[in-house]
């Protein structure tokens, strides 16, 4: 029988720190004077408590690493055991959310997905906006870990290809995740602080750049505003497109930077990729605002840039209802927010690298009809794509197709409209944020749906964060058998 302590130790460690963390909004509210400072006390105290005394339960089983079944079932666990603590004070505090409703939100926020069902939060307390905050950066800089360290290694969606990017952790997981996770969070600091300053800079108040900063960061796209970043229209979305790239690039790139390998960064096939098809898609937006719209040149660029950069890096913020744009931009941001950022960074989604090695197996199948006598073997930044990697490539692709097909499915059931059911699908699945149409678009939000949806697209947004066969290996009966 399988020992769940290990599991059960880390989950205890990871539910105590977010308990902890719960303090800093209660000193915002204490700070901002007001009364809904002792919520988050309670809470803190609630999830603190029970963390550590599940740690201490489980301290006796933990050995020095883990094996890959329950690696598995933590990568999983972490994700739902932590919304159950994140929701308490969005249930008890000024928002008084019914705990689907409470749940979704935390759920969305520590996957980065962005969708909320909170209305009017210009009138919030700073403490539960900075709370929102701090879950997406929280899931953001977990989520580089679990890519970098567990996926790699439980050889999910292909991921396994970069198990030699300079962190080789087989056998040592636990152990190895500790180093690489104190790498990264400095360079994940460094870029939150930068970006809030940035923010400041160009006008933003001390408390709304700290929380943009940390959703930013973590393209997690939650805002103070219901307009979104809307309310910051102008200059700062170009401060906040250069970051919501540098935050949709591989980390593991910046630690080998700070470590005096320079041309790392730059030699990066995906990245160079991932930058051109931005590239691409924002001079093909500004031509067409340009033309259709009365638009004058800098603004279509500016904002054909920060919702093309918000879209497919999965951060979700909306500048204007693109809605009313046509059909054309409409159908172009549900596609490009199938596509994603670059893997071992905190964007969601497919991920650009899929895409390459799918491109590179279709080349390799084109020349081989073309040439039958021909040897061609598919690569990727110069190395031999094996096969085991491809297999799981495509897998990930089906997998992915028919969950979107089968969620968009179950959501009509429910009976929500054909646009609503499936962007509903995709932005959950994609971790995108607003879906399409007047109810789940850039204007509006998810609290009008009903509750079965709700809970359809709470495990959509786990299902999709977690790279999915990492949460359907566990349903299986072979992984229980092992």
């Amino acid at each position: 029988m399988m020992d769940l302590r290990p599991v059960g130790y880390v989950i205890g460690l990871l539910v105590a720190i977010l308990g902890v963390t719960m303090l800093l909004p209660m000193v915002a509210d204490l700070i901002e004077g007001r009364s809904e400072w002792h919520v988050f006390l309670e809470s803190a105290i609630i999830t603190t408590l029970t963390g550590v005394v599940m740690a201490m339960s489980c301290a006796n089983g933990v050995g020095e690493g883990l094996t890959i079944r329950q690696t598995f079932l933590l990568t999983t666990g972490v994700w739902v055991a932590l919304p159950v603590f994140g929701a308490i004070p969005f249930l008890y505090g000024a928002t008084e959310l019914r705990f689907v409703d409470a749940y979704f939100e935390a759920m969305s926020g520590l996957t980065t997905t962005g969708s909320t069902v909170i209305s009017g939060l210009d009138d919030l307390p700073q403490g539960l906006l900075l709370w929102r905050g701090l879950l997406q950066w929280l899931g953001g800089i977990g989520i580089i870990v679990v890519a970098m360290v567990f996926l790699p290694e439980l050889r999910v969606g292909g991921m396994q290809i970069f198990r030699s990017e300079g962190f080789e952790t087989m056998g040592k997981i636990l152990p190895r995740a500790q180093e690489i996770a104190g790498q990264i969070s400095l360079i994940y600091v460094f870029l939150t602080v930068v970006c809030a300053f940035v923010y400041a800079g160009f006008g933003m108040g001390f408390f709304d750049a700290v929380v943009h900063a940390m959703t930013t960061i973590a393209t997690g796209g939650f805002s103070n505003y219901d307009s979104s970043f809307a309310t910051f229209s102008g200059p700062m979305e170009y401060a906040a497109s250069v970051f919501m790239i540098l935050a949709a690039l591989p980390f593991v790139r910046y630690v080998q930077l700070a470590n005096g390998s320079t041309s790392s960064l730059w030699k990066d096939s995906q990245i160079r990729a991932f930058l051109a098809t931005i590239l691409v898609l924002v001079i093909v937006m500004s031509v067409f605002l340009t033309s259709v719209f009365p638009h004058h040149w800098e603004q279509a660029v500016r904002e054909s840039l920060f919702n093309i950069t918000s879209i497919i890096s999965g951060t979700g913020y909306a500048s204007v209802d693109y809605m009313l744009w046509g059909s054309f931009p409409v159908m172009l941001f549900f596609l490009i927010g199938l596509i994603g950022g670059c893997a071992g960074s905190t964007a969601c989604s497919i991920k650009v690298f899929r895409y390459q090695l799918l491109f590179a197996s279709i080349k390799t199948q084109i020349n081989r009809i073309r040439s039958p006598h021909g040897v061609f073997v598919p690569t990727y930044d110069g190395r031999k794509i094996s096969r085991d990697v491809l297999t799981s490539v495509m897998s990930f692709f089906m997998f992915f197709v028919l969950s979107m097909g089968a969620l968009s499915w179950a959501l009509a059931l429910t009976g929500l409209d054909f646009i609503t059911s499936v962007s509903g699908a995709a932005t959950a699945l994609a971790n995108v944020g607003p879906g399409l149409g007047s109810q789940i678009g850039p204007a509006g939000n998810f609290a009008g749906l009903n509750d079965t949806a709700k809970w359809l697209l709470t495990i959509g947004m786990l299902v999709g964060r977690l790279e999915l066969l990492a949460v359907y290996a566990i349903f299986t009966v072979q992984f229980w058998r092992a």
